[in-house]
This record gives structure tokens, sequence and C-alpha cells, in this order.
């Protein structure tokens, strides 16, 4: 990608001329012209939103009117003075930024007093930060549960409220999303009524339709920013597939080299010649795993050189995650694997390189990741390394679907009940509701008043609705999705707590006989407590990781709507999907080869959630040359190929959603396929799916076709986290199945949704006959890690 010149231009006259003297003086002389068109809507009172690329100075762009307001209200010969609130999805961002904003202020004297505000700031520090701070650093969490629940104590905070800065938004997707875009209405709600109407300023990596989201998660008409003025050096972008190997996993189908050992080893050169550079891993068991085989080869070479290559990822304690901040900071740190905690704008300037371990889930995520290389104008390395998954292998052979489409558009539901209905209850906790209150919520709120009234959570007393139990109304509201109190993992020979596991993920991740990984040391669970929320380990060094595997069943609530695919019928609505783990495998580290499986005794769990889904009928099938004995199989290979494409059509990765196929499903009495989301009242993925099913389900069968394979591989049809254990696949089965079901399949693309394209050149060849497993199946799963 060639390099490209920036475009300066002037600061609004606006602006306060020392807090252009102090820009000046941190080194940039005139700014982007997309940072001054910033700073002149945000001056003229106009929420905006600033989206374009990495380390084009989106922070400068919000904090140059900002102080400079700070500055103005610092002069009021009464009162505390204008305040602002800054929000990040992380601390460690919230942090860096804090470190950001005082060394930019710090001409400015006692004028910004910058602040952050977390889980993590001592109690004695905080008095002073609600008194006497005027720009506070925090997080959605640390806002939902610490500042509007106790917003008579921030009552002079949120009377001076002029700017509302909402830093890396796009990460505001899904569930999360969604009670994020609650708690933003909460704000506003208490804003108001001590007098204040603030602006947002909202920051966000290139993404379809910024204003549209920003204005979907703010509630408020918002004016988008996204022509990069800025300069890039140039980026070289390898896109790398890891080799087969001579071993062969599950059905004999072959065995390519993981994206962790091939990340591990391109991390572990890049350090031996001295280059700063990061790798990017999707999960914290990855993070560990890359960063305990780097350091291992690294000792063999220099055993100094160990000591510089570590991991970065959530669970930790937040003195280690300071610890490795300012390692990385000062370039004591040569390499480290992280999770994308690192990839939201925490400030890891001077590095020359960057390797993406697998596909990140969405084009918005590898451009955030990659843009993290040559922050300073160099240039630089970004590689992705494929996992073995139809996606990733679909986009190292087709690259076209990386660089020649925009990136997708922010998915969010603010109306979504589970979401709507916590926040209702909480923000009539704050200050009773009334009739007036029920548009800044949406039109949802009126149907789910009534609701909340019946089940003696809310009670209405002349015109307004007021909470009227004793505990807190914000502990109803889960807003990361997480689903409980977080499992404390902990040693048991010292009672040393290790750090924590989501309470969705651990039966999948810390269940008894678990491998588990921290700070490169390995440990075997030795007993997972769910009641108290605990999980025991012991150190160990185990030559296997562990793979959980579960069943699912599903059962249509209602459909919302259902359109004609020739005789088939595509349909959306709600479900409630049942999952248990049942057992876990054994698989060799560096191949992933399996060694054995263990049976576990877990509960089941249950979700309600929206789906989308698509029946076939028998004379389609008689079309499509499937019989009985492979319709499980087709079914089941074109349930994981499709989950596996859907992000290439939503803002998700495959472990947002979850699938079940069935030969012949009650519900429908058809075989059918169903998608859905992983969190509860859903997330606004299915709903996406079904807007998009003709591209998305065409590029599914492509991705399907065009694989090398003779039967079926990880490459395209098995799945990772297949409860069935990847048994049947069909894959010529599943390329004649979907291509009949195609022949009828509208164009449905509504309003309002991004075009994806309906051919990948070079993709299409045409479908061969072929034969598989047996006929009998049960509904196959692939699940998502419960809410």
């Amino acid at each position: 990608m060639p390099p490209r010149a920036g475009r300066h231009a002037v600061w609004p006259d606006r602006i306060r001329a020392e807090v252009v003297a102090a820009v000046r003086a941190a080194g940039v002389d005139h700014p982007w012209a997309h940072q001054a068109r910033a700073a002149e809507h945000a001056l003229d009172g106009e929420s905006v939103v600033v989206a374009t690329g990495t380390a084009s100075g989106k922070s400068l762009a919000y904090l140059a009117p900002v102080l400079s307001t700070l500055l103005d209200g610092a002069e009021a010969p009464n009162g505390r003075g204008a305040t602002a609130l800054y929000l990040a999805p992380t601390k460690a961002l919230a942090a860096d930024q804090c470190r950001s904003v005082k060394e930019l202020s710090h001409p400015l004297g006692h004028s910004v007093r910058a602040a952050v505000y977390d889980g993590d700031t001592p109690f004695e520090e905080r008095e002073w930060i609600r008194q006497y701070a005027n720009y506070v650093l925090t997080n959605p969490d640390m806002l939902h549960r610490g500042v509007l629940p106790s917003h008579a104590r921030w009552s002079s905070f949120l009377k001076a409220l002029k700017y509302v800065v909402i830093d890396e938004c796009h990460t505001y997707r899904g569930v999360f999303g969604s009670h994020v875009a609650q708690v933003l209405r909460r704000l506003r709600r208490l804003c108001a009524r001590y007098g204040a109407s603030p602006v947002f300023l909202l920051a966000s990596a290139t993404a379809a339709e910024p204003a549209v989201a920003a204005r979907r998660l703010t509630g408020l008409p918002v004016v988008e920013v996204a022509d990069d003025a800025s300069p890039r050096g140039e980026l070289v972008f390898a896109l790398w597939e890891p080799p087969l190997t001579e071993l062969h996993g599950e059905k004999g189908a072959p065995v390519r080299r993981t994206a962790t050992a091939e990340a591990a080893d391109l991390l572990t050169d890049l350090t031996v010649q001295g280059v700063r550079s990061v790798t990017f891993v999707r999960s914290r068991r990855g993070a560990e795993l890359i960063s305990v085989i780097a350091q291992e080869r690294l000792a063999e070479v220099d055993r100094s050189l160990a000591r510089r290559v570590a991991a970065y990822r959530g669970g930790y304690l937040p003195e280690e995650r300071r610890a490795l901040e300012r390692a990385l900071h000062s370039g004591e740190l040569l390499g480290l694997a992280a999770t994308n905690a690192l990839e939201l704008g925490v400030d890891i300037s001077g590095l020359d390189a960057v390797v993406i371990a697998g596909y990140p889930g969405t084009r918005a995520s590898l451009w955030q990741q990659a843009g993290r290389a040559g922050r300073s104008g160099r240039g630089a390395l970004a590689v992705l390394v494929a996992r073995d998954d139809p996606l990733d292998t679909f986009l190292v052979h087709h690259p076209e679907a990386l660089f020649d489409q925009p990136v997708e558009s922010t998915v969010l539901d603010p109306d979504n009940p589970y979401v709507l209905a916590p926040h209702l209850c909480a923000a009539a906790e704050e200050l009773p509701l009334t009739d007036g209150d029920l548009d800044l919520f949406g039109p949802a709120a009126g149907e789910l008043l009534p609701q909340l009234e019946a089940a003696k959570l809310l009670r209405r007393r002349t015109k307004a609705w007021h909470w009227t139990r004793r505990e807190r109304a914000a502990d109803l509201a889960d807003i990361r999705g997480e689903g409980g109190r977080p499992v404390q993992v902990v040693e048991a020979g010292t009672g040393r707590l290790l750090g924590t596991v989501d309470a969705g993920a651990a039966h999948t991740s810390v269940h008894e006989g678990a491998v588990h990984l921290h700070q490169g040391r390995t440990y075997l669970v030795r007993s997972l407590d769910l009641e108290d929320s605990v999980a025991l380990v012991e150190q160990a060094n185990p030559t296997y990781t562990t793979v959980a595997r579960d069943t699912t069943s599903i059962s249509v609530l209602e459909t919302d709507t259902e359109i004609p695919w020739g005789d088939g019928r595509l349909c959306f609505g709600s479900v409630e999907v049942t999952n248990q783990v049942v057992s876990f495998l054994r698989r060799r580290v560096m191949t992933g080869e399996v060694l054995g499986e263990t049976k576990l005794d877990l509960p089941p769990r249950t979700l309600r959630t929206r789906a989308v889904w698509w029946t076939v009928t028998e004379d389609q099938l008689d079309r499509a040359r499937i019989g009985p004995e492979i319709l499980g199989g087709a079914l089941h290979a074109a349930e994981h190929a499709s989950i596996g494409m859907l992000p290439l059509f939503a803002t998700c990765d495959r472990w947002d959603i979850g699938g079940v196929s069935v030969p012949l499903h009650p519900d429908t009495l058809l075989p059918t396929v169903f998608v859905y989301d992983g969190h509860p009242g859903g997330a606004g993925f299915a709903e996406r799916a079904f807007h998009t099913a003709r591209a998305w389900l065409t590029a599914t069968r492509r991705a399907i076709a065009s694989c090398e394979c003779e039967a079926g591989c990880p490459s395209c049809i098995q799945s990772p986290k297949c409860g069935n254990g990847n048994d049947p696949l069909h894959k010529r089965g599943a390329v004649r199945l979907l291509t009949v079901l195609l022949e009828g399949a509208p164009d449905q693309r509504p309003e309002g949704v991004e075009a994806a394209p309906d051919r990948w050149p070079g993709t299409d060849p045409a479908p061969g006959a072929g034969s598989g497993p047996g006929a009998g199946t049960p509904p196959d799963p692939e699940v998502p890690p419960a809410p």
C-alpha cells in the first residue's frame, strides 16, 4: 500500500491561543484538514464523529476544542467551570489517554485537571475527582455502575458538562454496543435534569456509515468527518497461509500448521532481528501460547532476548497490565503477544511490524490492528496469518475481499428488550421515569413498562414509574454480556489469585481437566465450583491443549418475517437455544492432532435470542441429488461454512454466533439450518444475515466449492467449535444444496444495508458429485460461548 501525503489546514480561530501553542510545543505545527473540520463542528455545538485511519490524529481533533472550552470555563468567576467526560472501551486506553492529555495540557497549568475514574482508582482519590477534576476519563462500565447511580454526588460535574468524548466508538457493536447506547441515553437524561446538554465527539476507525452508527449509539444527529487527510508511510501487507503438515485430523482431513505456531515463529524471527512488533491473537489462551513458544525459541538463541517478549490480555491484575504497558512504551519489551485490548488506540508508537494471528472478525478490526505499525510515518509490515478456517482461507486466496471492499457497518440494536428493560429500571432508580422520557429510550420503552410493573420491578405512582427494590437497579444490566460474576482462577497450593475468566466462558475454558495459561505458565484445572465462581488450578506441563465439546437443541418461539426462496423459505425470528458442555478433547499443541476425549458433567444453559434460518423441500433435495444418506452431512457442512463466512457481512466473528442444522426440525417439519446470535435477545447479527442472505450464502457456496480438499477440511466445512466433532459432513452435497437454494433467492437487500458482491472472482468451479456419511444424525450444534 503506497505512502500518502498529508493535507494541512488551520485551527478555527475560536481555539484558544494557549491551546494552539501547547499543540505546537507537542510537535504539531498545523492540523490535518480533518482535525480542523471536526474541531469546527464541535465548537459550533454539533455532535461529530471522526472516522479516519489509525494514527490519523483523531485524539487531537477532539482534544483541541475540549481543552479550549475547559480553559474558557476555568476563567469563569463563579462555580466549577466547564467539564468534559471521556469514555473508552478499555481501562488501558483511558489510562493512556490521560497520560497524553496531561502531557499536552502541561503548559496550561491547573486549568485542565484530568483524572482517570475506573475500578482501579483508589477510593481516597475518587472524592477529589468528583469535586475538582474537569476532564474525567472512564469507561462505560464505570459510568453505568459508578457515576449515573450516584449522580447527586456528581451534580456539579454534570451541571457543567460541555463535551462527551466517545473514543473507539466502532467497538460498541452487538449487545455491548446496545447497552452502551442506553447508558448514554441515561447520561443525557440526567444532564438535562441538571440543565446541561453536552455535545458528543466520537472517534472511530474507518467504518461504513459512521454517522448512522453514531446516531444509533447516542440517539442524536451526528455530523460525519471521514476524509482522512493525514500522511501514511508505505505498508507492506502479507497474507500468510501456514503449510500443510503430514498429519491428518478428523475424518482424515489434511492438517495445516496452526496460525498460533506460525505467528510464534514470526514473532521470534522479528525479535531476533530487533524489530519492534506486536502479534495480535484472538484469544487469551492464544496470546499466552505464542509468548511461551517465542520465549522458548529465543532462549535457544540468547537468554536475554526471551525476557523481551511477553503476553498482554484481559484477566490480568491491574498492576500487571500497567507494568507491561510501561515496558512496551520504554522499549524494554521488543515483542508482545496481545489480545485486542491493545488494538484500541493505546499509543504504542514506534512499532515496525504487526502480526495478526487469524482474521480478527471484521475488516474494521483488521485495519485497526495493522495500523498499529508505522505510527511515526515510516514504512511498516503487517502480516495476516490465516487460521485453518473457511473465512481465513477464503480471504488469503481472494485478497480483493479485503482490499477492494469497504469496511462493515456497525451493528447494534438499542431496542433489544433484554437490553432496554434493565436500563429502564436503572433510569427509574436514578430519577422516576415519566411519559416525557419514553421518546429518549426508543419506541419499545412504552411496551416494556407494563411488563416491568407486572414483574414488580417498577411501580407507577401518579405520573411516574419508580424503582421498587432495595438492591441497585444497575446490577440488572450486564453491559458486557458476560453473564454473571467472573470466575476467579486460584492456585490450589497457595491460594493465590491468578486472574479471572468471564462467567459465560467458564464452562468451556476452566472446566475440570482444562489447560489454563497465565503469564507463560501452564496450569491444569483441578475443579470448577460454579456456585462460588472459583476454579482451582495447579501448575503442570502438559503437551496438549484442551477444547470443550457440547450439544445444542433449538426451538422456534416466533417467526417475525419470512420470504420464499424458490420452494424453500428464509426466515427471521426468535428462538430458544439449549446448550450443554458434555466433554473435552485433548489436542497436540503444534498440530491440533486429537489425543483423546474426556466426559464432563456440567448443567445445561438456555438462551432466548434471534436467529435466521432457511428450509429446503423434498423437490429441492431431489434437484440437488441429495438422498437421506447424505442429507445430514450436507446441511451440517453448509451450516459450518455459513457461520464461518458471516463475519464478512456483519460486524461479528464466528464466536459471536452459533448454528444448528437438523434433517427434520419439529417446528418447520423440513430440513433446516439455523444461525443465531449468541446473546440474550439478539445482537443484530442474525438480522444482518437475513438482509444480506443472498450475497452471504453465495460467498459461502463459493468458499466451499473453491477449496482444494477432496472431502472437507478446516479451511472449508470443518469447525473448531463443532459440538458433534465435525460428524457428519458432506462437502459436495453442501455445494449442490446451496446451488439449488440460491436459484430461487430474491435480492431482498433493504434500503440502508451495504451491498455485498454477488461474485467473488475466481471462486466458482462447477460442483461435483460424491457420497458421504450416513443418515439418522442428531441436530448439529456450533455454539458460541454462553453469554
